[in-house]
């Protein structure tokens, strides 16, 4: 007696259960549909109790195969039976198929050695890495380890990534006495030709074998804290170098963007401090955060929602009618003109930048942090904060900041402003890593405000 797989999906065999059913039988009954299957190759007729080459035994019944009375040869994949001996490895496994057949693209949790003993079969690999654009099933489920879309026939309306998945793939035909090594975890779709025999061996790999069970719970907290750094990267690479207006526009767009009379006001007074001191580059850069700022002020005062071409619904605007502010959740870097003019900036003139702009234009700044920064500003600021840090002394770091901070009334409330921003980037970036590699519907929370920020 052996254990076939009936599936109402052929030919192509899925993982999950609800696809196909485990039915025992005779391995000489499977034996009898590969006969008839070779015999009527091309014919539409039916198997049948009587058909030739299978007739079922009144002990066949009683041994459970009553089933395939009625079955398509097309409908049976033979696959790993419990007849031969597991011996040292992992399991040794026996697979069979009448008519051609696929398996969906999967991946298994040991090192596989698949070797072709009559036959033919074609497999497609992709690397782990690719596992994205594959779409793996939520892991909670039964089949997590296949990917769910339908490769032979995609919806890039809901899978959109696998439109790249062919990018990452390898392609080998095999043949009778040939044999393929697949690695632990990497997903692999195999097409067998009609009446092929296969024997695979699979075995735990070192890196598995050698993790405690103890300490799973931290390889997890490390191996999603990799995951979601990287996504962050990502994300941040995308960004394209901007254009800076030319310095003939300049004057026109601070005199046209202004944040309120008052604020005008204020910051003309002290125009002329270290303006003259700062590089052109330097300068016309700052010319352009300051005129992205007071845009932004101004659509805020006009109660008009910064637009946005984002179709992916990572972007949302919402003004505040008690301050007339604009909250942006900005997570691509593309989206964001302020995070991405700041991106491009060599750590020293970012520095340059800010001190002036604390100087020169300190309600922008106040204006900037505490009710325009996005998401993906907060993190852009940040590491430029990191990237100053790593090339002055600490002398000179600590007076950037004093310089900096000492715009605002409540230096803990712009400091809260940043950190929330960037653990809100952070926060999207991590159900982008649970969509890609883990599969399901997450709602991640967010962190709570009180915490302690030294």
């Amino acid at each position: 007696m052996v254990e076939a797989m009936l599936s109402q999906t052929a030919p192509v065999f899925y993982g999950d259960l609800r696809s196909h059913e485990r039915v025992p039988l005779p391995f000489s009954t499977f034996i009898a549909f590969c006969k008839w299957h070779r015999q009527n190759v091309g014919n539409s007729c039916s198997i049948n109790s009587n058909s030739q080459g299978h007739q079922l035994e009144e002990s066949d019944t009683e041994q459970g195969c009553s089933p395939f009375v009625d079955a398509a040869p097309k409908q049976i994949y033979l696959a790993q039976p419990a007849i031969l001996e597991e011996k040292n490895l992992s399991s040794i496994n026996l697979w069979m198929n009448i008519a051609q057949a696929r398996s969906s693209a999967h991946y298994d949790p040991h090192h596989n050695l698949l070797c072709i003993i009559t036959g033919r079969k074609q497999v497609v690999l992709w690397p782990p890495s690719a596992s994205p654009m594959l779409y793996p099933m939520p892991i909670y489920g039964e089949a997590s380890n296949h990917s769910s879309v339908a490769l032979e026939n995609p919806d890039f309306s809901i899978h959109p990534r696998a439109q790249c998945s062919m990018e990452y793939s390898q392609k080998v035909t095999l043949q009778a006495g040939d044999a393929l090594f697949i690695p632990e975890g990497w997903f692999h779709q195999v097409d067998s030709d009609e009446l092929t025999i296969a024997v695979n061996y699979w075995w735990r790999s070192s890196i598995m074998s050698s993790l405690a069970d103890h300490m799973d719970a931290y390889h997890l907290r490390r191996i999603l804290r990799r995951l979601t750094d990287r996504e962050m990267d990502q994300v941040l690479l995308k960004g394209s170098t901007p254009t800076w207006r030319q310095e003939s526009n300049v004057d026109h767009s601070l005199d046209q963007a202004g944040q309120s009379k008052d604020l005008k006001r204020k910051e003309q007074e002290q125009h002329s401090l270290l303006l003259h001191e700062l590089r052109p580059c330097a300068l016309q850069a700052l010319h352009e955060l300051v005129a992205l700022v007071h845009d932004r002020v101004n659509a805020s005062d006009q109660n008009q929602p910064v637009s946005s071409d984002s179709t992916n619904g990572l972007m949302c605007s919402k003004t505040n009618e008690q301050d007339k502010t604009l909250t942006t959740e900005i997570f691509h870097l593309e989206e964001d003109p302020v995070a991405k003019n700041l991106w491009i900036l060599e750590p020293g003139i970012f520095k340059d930048i800010f001190v002036a702009m604390a100087h020169n234009f300190p309600r922008t700044l106040e204006a900037l942090v505490l009710h325009l920064l996005s998401p993906v500003g907060a993190e852009v600021l940040t590491r430029k904060f990191d990237e100053i840090d790593q090339q002055n002394t600490e002398e000179n770091r600590n007076k950037f900041y004093q310089i900096f901070y000492g715009v605002f009334d409540n230096q803990f409330a712009a400091m809260d402003a940043i950190l929330n921003g960037k653990e809100s980037f952070a926060r999207q970036a991590f159900k982008n890593v649970l969509d890609k590699y883990v599969g399901g519907n997450f709602d991640v929370p967010k962190l709570s405000v009180g915490r302690d920020i030294s």
